[in-house]
């Protein structure tokens, strides 16, 4: 059984910390967490689960979070769901909106998050992504160089 996540992403100044505090900004999986649609393909990802009985699945802020984390840092599925536990960034970056001590998942659905998330749905992810960082990211002109006729050295011009 699904059930669609209706809250919006936290910004990460509104993730609760147990010592006070703010998850910074510059952060490299706050920074990724904001690049990413999560809810533009939650309803691709909510098709893997026809029947409304049973327990709940994980969002796919979760699913596919904890798919890059295993990409990102290279480790296995047990050592991935420990880093989670015990990093408040990347509990922030798979959409919890506290840090908690306990573990978000147990190893055993990682398997079940690989199988749901095809690589077709993942190549979309990542198009959107890109699409995204080109929309935010001005484009940097090349300046050319010329000379003038009173001058010895060159000057940039747009």
């Amino acid at each position: 059984m699904y059930r669609k996540v209706e809250l919006a992403p936290n910004p990460p100044s509104e993730f609760e910390l147990p010592f006070g505090g703010k998850l910074s900004a510059d952060n490299r999986w706050v920074k990724m967490a904001q690049l990413i649609p999560w809810s533009e393909f939650e309803a691709e990802y909510a098709q893997n689960f026809p029947t409304s009985k049973g327990a709940p699945a994980k969002s796919f802020r979760m699913a596919l979070g904890a798919l890059i984390i295993k990409e990102k840092l290279g480790i296995s599925d047990r050592p991935r769901v420990e880093q989670i536990r015990e990093n408040p960034y990347l509990q922030y970056f798979i959409g919890q909106s506290s840090y908690s001590n306990e573990l978000a998942f147990d190893p055993s659905l990682l398997v079940h998050f690989r199988q749901r998330i095809s690589p077709n749905l993942i190549n979309k992810v990542n198009e959107r992504m890109v699409e995204k960082m080109r929309s935010i990211t001005p484009i940097k002109q090349k300046k050319k160089r010329i000379r003038t006729p009173q001058m010895s050295h060159p000057i940039a011009v747009n």
